[in-house]
């Protein structure tokens, strides 16, 4: 079989690796497709390099089909049609209060132990969710990103009738903004990039270019004042943290969803006087897999249009490569079967 293995300095390699069979409650996979995620680039950088092993096989955004089941597997079986949701539970702590996916001892699959680029993958069970029939496996690749999408927009508490402002339009970032529209709500995305911009116009989602006109007096413009109940920050960027509180109306919601690894100025004064809340989102729980895997089925977040290229796993680096060349690509999946 072949696998995709970080070998740190931007280089990811191609190599022959064994397939291990499935122990007590885990499951064998022939994995179809895998995503390049934003954290894969990453750690292609080398800004993981002191919790990314060497090497490592990479890879989270999988979708496989059902090789090979262990003992006590009941919830999956051979020739099923899989999304994995790559969170491995430790062991639980008082600190975590029940919340396994942010808990103190989870170790996160392709990052912490090997991932999905790889022809066949050995799983714990409980971490499949079924694909119907009506899914491929190019878009059940994406199930993964929906699912962070879906949790965004539930810890925002998105509602019907409600103004959003999503500011990023990378992957994530548009598929929130479709989530909140499913949600009912008004959707006004923020976002440097042009090719990204006419993505998401196409999408039926209102798009400003901050470059072009300020985001706070194109919110005020589009809302006659009202500004935004909720605020999605996903750009990463000090420029988004620094407007996320200017577009914002009283006891609105910030939700967090960008990883920041150092710290940057807020507005704190912001806060008080608006009572305005701030919401950290990570990673998902199953009920969000439940709801992007419907989504996704039901044609409503257009994933077609999110795939721009589908590379076979031989040409991995290549892949990596073009992306850090293309700024204007959403999303780049690797061919592992």
């Amino acid at each position: 079989m072949k696998s995709a293995q970080y070998l740190r300095n931007k280089t990811i390699g191609v190599a022959e690796s064994q397939s291990i069979a499935p122990g007590d409650g885990e499951v064998r996979l022939n994995v179809g497709f895998c995503g390049i995620c934003g954290t894969d680039i990453h750690i292609f950088h080398g800004a993981m390099d002191t919790r990314v092993a060497d090497p490592q096989i990479i890879g989270h955004e999988a979708s496989a089909t059902v090789a090979e089941v262990g003992t006590g597997v009941t919830n999956v079986k051979v020739g099923d049609r899989v999304a994995v949701r790559p969170l491995k539970f430790g062991q639980p702590a008082d600190f975590d209060k029940g919340f396994a996916h942010v808990g103190k001892n989870l170790k996160f699959i392709g990052i912490d132990l090997p991932g999905g680029m790889q022809s066949s993958w050995t799983v714990p069970a409980y971490t499949l969710h079924h694909l119907p029939d009506d899914l491929s496996l190019e878009h059940g690749a994406l199930i993964e990103p929906a699912a962070v999408a879906c949790h965004d927009v539930r810890m925002g508490a998105v509602q019907s009738g409600e103004t959003v402002v999503v500011i990023g339009g990378g992957p994530i970032g548009l598929l929130i903004a479709l989530v909140a529209v499913e949600k009912g709500a008004r959707v006004i995305l923020s976002e440097v990039n042009e090719t990204r911009l006419e993505l998401a116009r196409s999408l039926g989602i209102e798009a400003v270019n901050p470059i072009k006109e300020k985001l706070p007096e194109a919110v005020d413009r589009l809302t006659n004042g009202r500004m935004a109940d909720c605020v999605f920050e996903v750009s990463g960027s000090a420029p988004g943290v620094e407007v996320m509180t200017e577009v914002v109306n009283v006891r609105a919601r910030i939700v967090m969803v960008a990883i920041h690894p150092q710290p940057k100025p807020v507005n704190l004064f912001k806060f008080f006087w608006s009572e305005i809340k701030m919401i950290g989102a990570r990673l998902y729980e199953e009920q969000d897999f439940d709801e992007a895997i419907a989504l996704a089925s039901s044609g409503k977040l257009h994933l077609e249009k999110m795939i721009t290229q589908v590379m076979p796993i031989d040409k991995v680096q290549e892949a990596f490569e073009a992306i850090d060349a293309n700024p204007d690509g959403i999303k780049t999946l690797i061919q592992c079967s």
